[in-house]
């Protein structure tokens, strides 16, 4: 009896216990994994969350550091140009364009969409992402169909200079600079300071 005792059941308990170890540590493995996938889904919501404020932002979302933006405006704008688009008028001169209230010229910037045969010569080119954008005062066209046409910078344009009335604006606490209903942040490029196009502000 108890040669079988020694031959059969204390094997048969050892390889239980064993059993039972190698049980435990494989949920204890298990166990251990499952803190690192955790930790990856909370980067990825930062990550998502920072995306989302780089691209097409809510105007309610933005707060202007200035409460009411300066406007400055001319009596006179002599040998200007008209440019109709969509029912509204603009007058060009001295490489700007105007539009009229109560009886002024306020500097404006072309909506989306609108085009001229010709650019303002104070122009500058910007290639990006296979695109040969011209920037004028802030203000980005394309050439289409022999025409220049105001278009929404790709989000990773960069440029060097902002229009002198570009204004500061809070998102999410992080502070960006805007003129036109785009976003830039302030950047360094080989050391030089620049901007960039982080997104677009909708407006309702």
């Amino acid at each position: 009896m108890k040669a079988f005792i020694k031959t059969f059941v204390l094997p048969s308990m050892f390889i239980v216990a064993v059993a039972t170890q190698v049980s435990a540590q494989t949920r204890r493995t298990t166990t251990t994994k499952s803190t690192p996938t955790k930790t990856t889904r909370t980067v990825t919501t930062t990550t998502t969350k920072r995306s989302t404020a780089s691209r097409r932002i809510p105007s309610k979302t933005v707060t202007y550091k200035k409460p009411t933006k300066k406007v400055v405006s001319v009596r006179n704008v002599p040998n200007r140009t008209v440019v109709s688009h969509k029912g509204q008028n603009y007058y060009y001169a001295n490489n700007k364009y105007y539009t009229q209230s109560r009886g002024r010229y306020i500097v404006i910037a072309p909506k989306i969409g609108f085009r001229v045969r010709v650019l303002p010569t104070n122009y500058k080119r910007i290639r990006f992402n296979n695109y040969n954008y011209y920037n004028v005062n802030g203000t980005f066209y394309l050439n289409i169909n022999n025409e220049y046409e105001v278009v929404e910078p790709e989000v990773g344009t960069v440029v060097y200079e902002l229009p002198n009335d570009y204004e500061k604006v809070v998102i999410d606490g992080q502070t960006y600079y805007e003129y036109a209903n785009i976003l830039y942040e302030k950047v360094q490029v080989n050391g030089t300071r620049a901007y960039e196009v982080v997104g677009i502000i909708e407006v309702n």
